[in-house]
């Protein structure tokens, strides 16, 4: 009898798009799958800023309680949303190959960017972000799945809302994109694009080596390891507007990263390039570059003010 892979993953319709998506991979390679759906401290309060919830893990802690509890085998999340540091135990054991990894604005009506607009985040890089680049926005909190922020701006909460490409586009909304950003000026979040699998480090290495060899994309892996070092650097997470992304280019990556203040008057940002051998080592290198630069001031007035 083969053993049924179980997967843990929120209720939310992109994060059951990506558990069907982990699913379908794992068919493919003939293994049984069963999904397991929680809700989330990030899914239950959605009237408090996520920087003020008070907790690292908003959207993956109730996740990693099943791993620990040995209730399910992986859990399935956005790497975006994945703090620096994993709970001791678990781990990230692999990335889907990455959907384009640029921010959008999403509207149901056409919008000028040059013109005062209203717009919806929930982001504090997206924020500090707009208040360098478009000063004439005022940004106003907007929490809740994709679905549910398409309502409130539809009521008239906001005139647009800031969101990743890829979640616009996985769950069908990309005929109400009406400008796509620029990924040299709005650098994304860590891991933006990706889907990540995480596990218990107890887990079993036969099936640890067939879960990784149906679902893991090797040079996104790269890529995101490289970022995820970054950001482990600088001790960064969700509340926090540090920003990172590397590229990978013949074997090379090219990684760019920074930290912005929450009012965006001061940026620190850096690029570097190594052989995609080095990615762990690249991601630390740009993290010490910027705390050099200054970003270890930065980084404390930022947390002070959060």
């Amino acid at each position: 009898m083969k053993e049924v892979i179980k997967i843990v993953t929120r209720k939310s319709k992109l994060a059951m798009w990506q558990t069907y998506h982990i699913e379908n991979l794992l068919n493919n390679a003939g293994m049984e799958t069963e999904i397991i759906q929680l809700e989330t401290i990030g899914d239950k309060i959605l009237d408090v800023a996520i920087n003020k919830i008070g907790s690292k893990g908003v959207f993956t802690e109730e996740l990693e309680a099943a791993l620990h509890a040995g209730e399910a085998h992986i859990a399935v999340h956005s790497a975006k949303d994945m703090p620096s540091k994993l709970p001791e135990g678990l781990e990230l054991i692999a990335f889907t190959e990455r959907e384009r990894m640029h921010d959008v604005l999403v509207a149901n009506k056409e919008i000028d960017i040059t013109k005062p607009l209203t717009i919806g985040t929930s982001s504090t890089r997206r924020v500090a972000m707009h208040k360098r680049f478009n000063p004439h926005f005022n940004i106003v909190d907007m929490r809740g799945n994709l679905q549910t922020r398409i309502a409130k701006m539809k009521d008239g909460q906001c005139d647009a809302l800031h969101l990743a490409f890829a979640g616009v586009h996985r769950m069908g909304y990309e005929d109400m994109i009406q400008h796509h950003f620029d990924l040299d000026i709005f650098t994304p979040a860590v891991g933006q694009g990706s889907i990540a699998i995480e596990a218990s480090t107890s887990l079993d290495p036969e099936l640890k080596s067939r879960i990784v060899k149906a679902v893991d994309h090797a040079e996104t892996h790269a890529c995101l390891v490289a970022e995820r070092a970054f950001l482990k650097k600088l001790e960064g997470g969700c509340s926090v507007p540090v920003y990172g992304l590397a590229q990978l280019e013949n074997n090379t990556i090219n990684l760019s990263g920074g930290i912005v203040s929450l009012d965006g008057k001061k940026i620190i940002n850096d690029i570097i390039k190594g052989n995609i051998n080095r990615a762990e080592e690249i991601g630390s290198e740009l993290g010490n570059i910027l705390i050099d630069l200054g970003g270890k001031e930065l980084l404390q007035e930022i947390k002070s003010n959060l």
